[in-house]
C-alpha cells in the first residue's frame, strides 16, 4: 500500500471511529435526556392591595349613655360590642333590673320550652306588696288573693306591665324572701362575670340597682338565650285570667326589627331601654342588642334608640372578596409555557364598618398540569368583624393547561436538565 493509500485509510478509520463514538454517545444521551425530570415552573403571585371597608359612625345619643353589639349566643361574633357612648361606670337601671330578676328566678326554677311552669297562688302578702308599691309611687298591676297564675304568667306581668309588686311576688315565691333572692342574685351575677352590676331590690326602684352598658349587653344576650323569656319580652300584649289585657311598656316593639327587651324609668335613671332587634343582610340574620340610659323624655329615648340601631345596621357591608376565574397569579416555565392561576370559586362576606381584608396565597410546585387542576389556596384575612369568621379561603386552579417541554428543548438544554 502506497503512503497516499495509507493516509486515506487512516482518515477513514478516524471518521468511522468518530461516528461510532457519536452514535454511542447519542444512544445513551437520548433516552436519558428525554426521560429526565424537567425543572419546576416558576409561580408568580403579585401582592394584592388590601381591601378597606368604609367606616360608618354610630349615631350615639348626645346625652346619657349607650352601647350596641351582637347578642345571639349562636353567632360567631356573639358578645361583640360595636360601639359605646357616655359613662362606662355603673348607672341606675330602673326597671331593667326586672330582667335580672327574671333570669335569676328562671335559673333556679326553669320553665320547659313552651311550658307555663308551676302554679303560684296569690296571697294576702302579695296584696300587701301591691299596697306598698302604690304607696311609694312604683309601677304596679292588680292582684287578687286566691288568684292562681303560672310562673310564666307572673314573669309576663312583671316584664310587660313592669309591675314592681309582681317582682316581689316572684322573688319571694322562688326564694322565700327578698334577702334570700338578693343573695342568689349576687351569686348569679358573679357566675356570669357581671362585675359592673349590683342589685339591691327586685324592681330597680332603688337607684342602688345599677349596671354598666357593657354588662347590660351581656344581660340582653342572656335574656334572648332563654326561650321563655325571649318570647315574653317580644310580646306586645296578652290576655290573662282576671286581669284582662296587659300591654308591653316597650312601645318600640316592631319598629326597625325591635323585638325586646325592657323599659325602665326613675328620676335617678331617667328613661331607659334595653333592646334587641334582628335584621337581615346578604341572607344572614344579624341579632343586635343595645341599651340607652338616661334619656330626658320618651321621645328622646325613642329617637336615640332608633338612630343608634339604624346606624349600626348601616355599618354592615357585603363585600365581593374574589370572583371565580379572577387571575391571582401565574406559572411560567423555562421552555416558554405559561398558565394563569385563578380563583376556583367566588367569595363574598359580610363585615362591619372599618374592616380590612388582606390576601395571601399558597401554591404547589408544578412542571405540567391540565386546565382546572387545583394548585393551591387563597386566604383572605379580615381585620375587624366578619360574620363568616376572620379567615376565609378559596381554592386556586389553572385557567389553562401548563404544557411540558418538547423533545427538541430537552435535547438542546442538558444544562437545564442536569444542572
Amino acid at each position: 500500500m502506497s503512503p497516499a493509500s495509507r493516509a486515506v485509510y487512516r482518515r477513514r478509520r478516524i471518521v468511522v471511529l468518530g461516528a461510532l463514538v457519536v452514535i454511542a454517545l447519542l444512544g445513551s444521551y437520548l433516552p436519558v435526556a428525554l426521560l429526565a425530570p424537567v425543572p419546576a415552573a416558576s409561580a408568580t403571585i403579585p401582592d394584592a392591595p388590601e381591601q378597606s371597608i368604609e367606616a360608618v359612625a354610630l349615631a350615639t345619643p348626645a346625652a346619657g349613655s349607650s352601647a350596641i353589639g351582637i347578642g345571639s349566643t349562636g353567632s360567631v361574633l356573639a358578645g361583640t360590642t360595636l360601639g359605646t357612648s357616655g359613662s362606662a361606670d355603673p348607672l341606675p337601671i330602673a326597671s331593667i333590673t326586672k330582667s335580672i330578676t327574671a333570669l335569676v328566678v328562671l335559673d333556679a326554677m326553669p320553665i320547659p320550652d313552651g311550658g307555663q311552669g308551676p302554679d303560684i297562688t296569690i296571697t294576702d302578702t302579695d296584696a300587701q306588696y301591691l299596697a306598698d308599691t302604690i304607696a311609694v309611687g312604683g309601677s304596679w298591676a292588680s292582684v287578687f288573693p286566691g288568684q292562681v297564675l303560672s310562673e310564666r304568667q307572673v314573669i309576663e306581668i312583671m316584664m310587660l306591665e313592669s309591675a314592681n309588686n309582681y317582682s316581689l311576688t316572684l322573688a319571694n315565691w322562688a326564694f322565700g324572701s327578698v334577702p334570700a333572692y338578693l343573695a342568689a342574685a349576687d351569686a348569679w351575677i358573679a357566675d356570669h362575670g357581671l362585675s359592673g352590676t349590683t342589685v339591691v331590690d327586685t324592681s330597680g326602684l332603688d337607684p342602688g340597682s345599677r349596671s354598666t352598658t357593657a354588662d347590660l349587653l351581656t344581660i340582653a344576650g342572656l335574656v334572648l338565650a332563654d326561650p321563655t323569656l325571649a318570647a315574653i319580652v317580644g310580646t306586645a300584649s296578652d290576655q290573662l285570667p282576671q286581669l284582662g289585657e296587659i300591654e308591653n311598656t316597650n312601645t318600640l316593639l316592631g319598629s326597625s326589627g325591635i323585638d325586646g327587651i325592657k323599659t325602665g324609668t326613675t328620676d335617678e335613671a331617667g328613661l331607659c331601654l334595653l333592646f334587641s332587634a334582628d335584621f337581615e343582610v346578604a341572607g344572614q340574620s344579624i341579632p343586635l342588642v343595645g341599651v340607652v340610659l338616661g334619656a330626658a323624655s320618651e321621645d328622646e329615648l325613642h329617637a336615640a334608640v332608633l338612630a343608634l340601631l339604624q346606624s349600626a345596621q348601616a355599618g354592615f357591608r357585603t363585600v365581593d372578596v374574589v370572583t371565580a376565574g379572577q387571575v391571582l397569579g401565574s406559572y411560567s416555565t423555562p421552555w416558554g409555557s405559561s398558565a394563569d392561576i385563578v380563583a376556583g370559586e367566588s367569595l363574598t362576606t359580610t363585615v362591619w364598618s372599618g374592616a380590612t381584608i388582606a390576601e395571601s396565597s399558597e401554591v404547589l410546585s408544578l412542571t405540567t398540569a391540565p386546565a382546572g387542576t387545583e394548585v393551591g389556596t387563597a386566604r383572605f384575612t379580615v381585620t375587624g368583624l366578619a360574620l363568616d369568621g376572620p379567615e376565609l379561603t378559596v381554592p386556586l386552579t389553572l385557567a389553562t393547561e401548563l404544557e411540558g417541554p418538547d423533545a427538541g428543548w430537552k435535547l438542546a438544554n442538558p444544562g437545564r436538565l442536569f444542572g
